[in-house]
């Protein structure tokens, strides 16, 4: 069933740069069968596709691309053991974690379908002429339409759901977009079963080929080259801060600079307020080590940092933490390449000059104080993997500044009591200005799909803090609003005609309409 070609439009080929072969961390061998890299004209082809799809593809009914994204979710329940365990051997998460995933990203596509059925997505106002105003004002109506096609980048950490049917790729083909996915080279075989699934659902459903291509290689250069092409008018990453930031270069370099949607790096700080410790310091130590080496750390939104005020309950909460982490076994991570990275990374945080480490292992607890962290940027940096650093202050005043010091985050934890309510209402607005998410009493590993979620924050957390890549706001990223002025009932979309023909959801002179 996986071929090692590439989907481009409805055809299959081979790439011919080179091949590459997936990496089992499971088996510690690679897998077969080879496949073929990408070059330019593969790029061209995927690029002129989507291009002639764009316009018939935006202009369906939403109901047609709502059954786009309803026939991939079934065609990907479909695939059943095949697609699990072939992400299993190429990833080396749990079978039962990837059973998971895959629910999620069938939840993920179904959301994007009931959200073009309620029509809240193209925002279609209208406010009728006023003739007889001084000055008069004309009838003017607008709407959000498809932004043009979209490169997708798979995640190294989800296979699935930050993948090639995942929530970029879903929000993208909600919105209208075609997408031409460059799969992630440590899971090809996985990418390649799903993009069968997204290139029949297409055809099954008489679209334009171009609506869904998928390209591979083993190595930047094609990634660069679809970020580079007039075609692209956006692109949809999750990664590293390197490959992000390389990617939003290249695109803010071209002629026509386009927006790159990057989710890249954050340590998520957990705020233990000290009554919390004093209350259940244990329990809260037990909740950090699970979110800490969950999926072995490999999560964007693991709790690297952990901050507190010094005192006795903190103390009892290390000795805690050090115990559970020690009972932890280790972990086999996504790639060998990680896997060093980690290890390297971790190294370095643990030869910093202040730094001590209470455990280290199959993962590692880290201790130093706010005025060492707040002047050593490397200690800001994330660790991929199941490592945190714990920074102790002296006082509220100490704390507060060291909450100013972070970086953007994706989240932002406050374990607190009642009694803690001065202080967490001090970091509240501190915490606003710097993550997308802000959690009570829990940890942020696990990002719920649904219409309130707000995945991503500010720099470096990811490139656009306007935006979220998961949950039904996702699509914001792919539309942008056209206004109509005097144009005759027939000319004008269906969502902005008078007769309402869609049934959507609207804005009537400034009130929603049905309210």
């Amino acid at each position: 069933m996986i071929s090692g070609e590439q989907l481009i439009g409805a055809q299959q080929r081979r790439g011919t740069v080179g091949e590459f072969r997936a990496f089992s961390p499971v088996r510690d061998a690679v897998l077969e069968p080879a496949f073929g890299g990408g070059d330019a004209a593969d790029v061209e082809q995927a690029c002129s596709l989507a291009q002639a799809a764009f316009d018939p593809f935006r202009r369906n009914l939403p109901e047609l691309r709502a059954r786009l994204l309803e026939t991939i979710a079934e065609g990907l329940l479909a695939l059943g053991d095949v697609l699990i365990e072939r992400a299993h051997l190429e990833s080396a998460l749990p079978l039962a974690r990837l059973q998971g995933e895959r629910l999620r990203t069938v939840n993920q596509l179904r959301l994007f379908a009931q959200n073009l059925r309620d029509g809240h997505w193209s925002a279609a106002t209208l406010d009728a002429a006023l003739p007889g105003r001084q000055p008069p004002r004309p009838d003017l109506r607008s709407q959000k339409i498809a932004l043009g096609p979209v490169a997708v980048f798979g995640a190294s950490n989800f296979p699935l759901a930050f993948s090639v049917a995942g929530g970029d790729t879903a929000s993208a083909l909600a919105a209208g977009c075609p997408v031409i996915a460059k799969a992630h080279p440590a899971h090809p075989g996985t990418s390649e079963l799903v993009g069968r699934v997204i290139q029949q659902s297409v055809r099954e459903l008489g679209l334009p080929e171009g609506v869904f291509s998928l390209l591979h290689d083993s190595d930047t250069r094609l990634g660069l080259a679809l970020v580079t092409h007039p075609v692209i008018q956006a692109v949809g990453f999750t990664g590293s801060r390197r490959g992000g930031l390389a990617l939003q270069a290249a695109a803010q370099a071209r002629p026509q600079p386009i927006p790159v949607y990057a989710e890249m790096s954050a340590i998520n700080p957990v705020f233990l307020l000290p009554a919390a410790l004093q209350a259940r310091g244990e329990a809260i130590a037990q909740g950090f080590a699970d979110s800490l080496t969950l999926g072995v750390g490999q999560f964007c939104t693991n709790p690297g940092l952990l901050v507190a005020i010094d005192g006795p309950e903190l103390q009892g909460f290390v000795e805690a933490a050090a115990a559970l982490l020690a009972t932890k076994p280790a972990g086999t991570m996504l790639t060998p390449g990680i896997r060093a990275a980690y290890d390297a990374g971790a190294a370095r945080v643990r030869e910093q000059s202040g730094v001590s480490t209470p455990a280290e292992g199959s993962a590692q607890l880290c201790l130093t104080d706010a005025s060492t962290f707040i002047a050593n940027p490397l200690l800001h940096e994330e660790v991929f993997g199941p490592g945190a650093l714990l920074v102790t202050c002296r006082d509220r005043a100490e704390l507060l500044a060291l909450a100013e010091s972070l970086e953007g985050q994706l989240t932002a934890t406050l374990q607190l009591d009642e009694a803690d309510a001065d202080l967490a209402r001090a970091l509240l607005p501190v915490l606003e200005r710097k993550a997308g998410r802000i959690l009570a009493n829990g940890f942020p590993t696990g990002v719920e799909v649904c219409h309130a979620m707000v995945h991503g924050g500010p720099f470096p957390a990811s490139s656009s803090a306007l935006h979220t890549s998961v949950g039904s706001m996702a699509i914001e990223r792919f539309l942008r609003p056209v206004c109509y002025q005097d144009l005759p009932d027939w000319l004008l979309p269906p969502a902005l005609q008078n007769a309402n023909p869609l049934g959507l959801w609207r804005r009537l002179e400034g009130k929603p309409h049905p309210a």
